[in-house]
Parts: structure tokens; sequence; C-alpha cells
């Protein structure tokens, strides 16, 4: 255990596989949509969920237009047992990508919800990157390069009374990215979130497939354009 009270962790796989993309809160929309625009590129991509029957089918239908990918079931509402499960993962590989793509999406009000539940909320929506980041940068930083990409939302710079849990991790989420870029930059990695204002819709400004091509630009751009936030509007 550290000073801090809890240890923090290092990926013990050896080279970082640049081609390799980790993917946490895969599901049928935007996180399909990443996996198919990074697939297309000819990476290999690792999914992550909590349930495993729909993780499958989504993985078969990837497979179907081309897409190389495997799967792993893991929960970020369980931060010991989700902490384990990436350790165990990063044994195995080396993700030279993390996007995490997680959050519990819920109407709720900050003075009637069980704080029990505000912390499982807490822990997808934010705790969860944060392990991804202890858990997978040591790599990147060993390589001097890399790129984790977090799903943000405009919840967490103009808070909602009836999406309460949503923007206090959307806001803890937010300041966990800028404090990780400002560190890991000289490192030669690159940490965002793309904050997502509006609802993400097929044939919307906020299609799923055009909101991937961004996390794929913020993944191939020059350092000298790197920033800690990028937003994209649906108007």
């Amino acid at each position: 255990m550290t000073q801090a009270g809890r240890r923090t962790s290092t990926s013990t796989s050896s080279a970082l596989d640049a081609n390799r993309v980790l993917i946490v809160g895969a599901g049928p929309g935007l996180g399909a949509a990443l996996a198919r625009r990074f697939g297309r590129e000819g990476c290999t991509v690792t999914l992550v969920a909590r349930r495993a029957e729909p993780l499958v089918e989504l993985a078969e239908e990837l497979r179907t237009v081309g897409v190389a990918v495997d799967t792993v079931t893991a929960d970020a509402a369980d931060p010991e047992g989700f902490r384990e499960d990436l350790e165990r993962l990063a044994g195995r590989i080396t993700p030279g990508v993390v996007i995490y793509n997680a959050a519990l999406k819920a109407h709720d009000g900050v003075l009637n919800s069980d704080p029990t539940y505000l912390a499982s909320a807490y822990a997808v929506d934010a705790l969860g990157f944060i392990t991804c980041a202890q858990v997978l940068t040591p790599a990147m930083r060993k390589a001097g390069g890399g790129t984790l990409l977090a799903t943000g939302g405009s919840p967490g710079v103009a808070p909602e009374q009836d999406h309460a849990s949503l923007s206090l991790g959307k806001a803890a989420l937010r300041v966990a990215v800028k404090l990780m870029h400002d560190e890991l930059k000289a490192e030669g990695v690159h940490v965002a979130s793309v904050t997502i204002a509006g609802a993400l819709g097929p044939g919307t400004p906020l299609d799923p497939d055009r909101v991937a091509d961004l996390y794929w630009v913020l993944h191939t751009q020059p350092s000298a354009d790197w920033s800690d936030e990028t937003v994209i509007v649906g108007t």
C-alpha cells in the first residue's frame, strides 16, 4: 500500500503496441463507431464492458466489417475488481491507445440520491478513468508515446440538476484529464477529453461515426496541437 492508501500499478506486458486500441465502455453507439474507425486504420481493438453477452454480439458484428477484435468483461462500478481486471489485461496486452467511454446515465438528484449509489456512479463516470491511467499509462511513459482519451459531456461543464451523478462524474473526469494532460504531455503521452454537447444519433451532427473521426484526429495530431479538451456541439 502507498501512503495515499492504495497501490498504483504498472503494466507488465513488454513493448507498447501502437496498433492496439482499448475501448472501455464499449456499446452499440459510440463504442462501436470508435472500434470501426480505428479498425479501418489496421488497429486491433479490445472491447471492455460489464456484460458479456452484448459485448460478444458487438464483437461478432465488428468482425463482419473486418475489425480485428477481442473482448474483456470488467465493471467500473466495482473499483477493486475493475483494477484487478485491468492489471490482468495489462499482463497480456499493452495498448498504445486507451479510450474511456464508460458512463452511468440516469435521472437523479444530488439531494435525494443514496450516497452508495452516488459513489458507484462516480466510480463509473470518473474513477474508472483514473484507474485506467494508473494501470495503463506507465507503459506509455516508458515508451515515450501513447494516447489516452476520455468521453466527456456538457453536464461536466454546465451541471444539470436532473443528471446530478453524471454532472459530478463528468466534472471530475474533466479535471482528471486536465491534470494528466499537464503531467504527461512532456513525456509524449497525449491525454485529452472529448466533451460531447448534445445527444448522439445517426444522421445528426453528433452521428457516432462523425464523432469517432474526431477521436482519430486527436490520436494522430502533432504534439504541438495537443490540448486537454475538445468540444463537439450537436447544432
